[in-house]
Parts: C-alpha cells; sequence; structure tokens
C-alpha cells in the first residue's frame, strides 16, 4: 500500500520530470535556433550542446516520470541547473523576473528539487522499487551523485564554454 511519501515522491518525480521533457522537447523542435543559442553565449560546438543538452532533457524527464535510476536523473538534472545557472543565469541576480535577463531563482528550485529527491528516492510508485534498487541509490548515495552532476556540469563548461570577455 503507497503512503503519502510514495505519492509525493511520485508527484514530485512527474512534475519535474514533465517539466525537463517539455524543455527537452522544445529544444528538439527548434535545433537551428537552440544551437545558434548555445554559440552565443560562447559554448563551441553549439551543434554537439544541442544534441547533448536536449538528449539529457529528453531522458531524465523521462526517467523521473517513471521512477527509474531516479538518482543518477536527479544528478542529470543538476548537472544541465549547474550549466544554465552558470552561464546565463548568475549574473542577472536571484530574481527569474529579472530583466532582460532571467536570474537564477528557478534553476536553483530545480536544482534543490532534484537533489532532494535523490537524497529521498523515488518512492515505491516507481520502476526503482520495482526493480529493488531505490534504496540502493538513494540517501548519501544519491546526495553523492547530485554532487557528481554539479561536477560534471563543470566538467562541461571548462571543455565547451568560452564566454565573450565582457560577460566574464
Amino acid at each position: 500500500m503507497s503512503t503519502e511519501f510514495d505519492i509525493a515522491m511520485l508527484l514530485l518525480r512527474v512534475g519535474i520530470g514533465a517539466v525537463l521533457l517539455a524543455h527537452g522537447i522544445k529544444h528538439a523542435r527548434g535545433r537551428t535556433k537552440t544551437s545558434n543559442w548555445f554559440g552565443s553565449i560562447g559554448f563551441r560546438q553549439p551543434e554537439l550542446q544541442w544534441f547533448f543538452s536536449t538528449a539529457t532533457e529528453i531522458g531524465v524527464g523521462v526517467l523521473l516520470i517513471v521512477g527509474a535510476l531516479t538518482s543518477l536523473a536527479a544528478a542529470g538534472l543538476i548537472g544541465v541547473m549547474t550549466v544554465a545557472f552558470w552561464t546565463v543565469h548568475r549574473a542577472a541576480g536571484f530574481w527569474v523576473t529579472a530583466r532582460p535577463d532571467e536570474g537564477w531563482e528557478y534553476v536553483f528550485v530545480l536544482a534543490l528539487t532534484a537533489l532532494a529527491l535523490a537524497v529521498a528516492g523515488p518512492g515505491d510508485l516507481s520502476v526503482d522499487a520495482a526493480a529493488d534498487i531505490a534504496d540502493d541509490l538513494d540517501g548519501w548515495v544519491g546526495f553523492g551523485l547530485g554532487v557528481a552532476g554539479i561536477a560534471l556540469a563543470f566538467g562541461q563548461m571548462a571543455v565547451f564554454w568560452r564566454p565573450a570577455e565582457t560577460e566574464a
């Protein structure tokens, strides 16, 4: 029998998974626009950035929705949000309503929610629970995977991101 926790984790997974899936689908449909945008903010190989960001957003979204490899999926979301924070949102300040750019409150909330999910686990209404691996990937392991998502994001930026001097 499902508990309130299991239902809460299902709602959380489906909610943030759907947001990321929608982002991925939007980017998939706008390949040229998204690739050009990656280039405009200083990413080398913008077509490659488009491919990997789109694949990550779609893949992570689906995994979160069904609760499969949930902590790894959460780490992927944390990584994407870390890149978004560092390359786009941090200079605008906290508020997402800051104009002309958007602040970092939105990416922070998504990343923190993903970290909480990685630590708490997916709940019993998940593929992870059905496969009897949910408890193997949450807790400190989930926290560590979240930190790994941040580290991988900084690795990606170290290799591919070269902002213009005025943005540094």
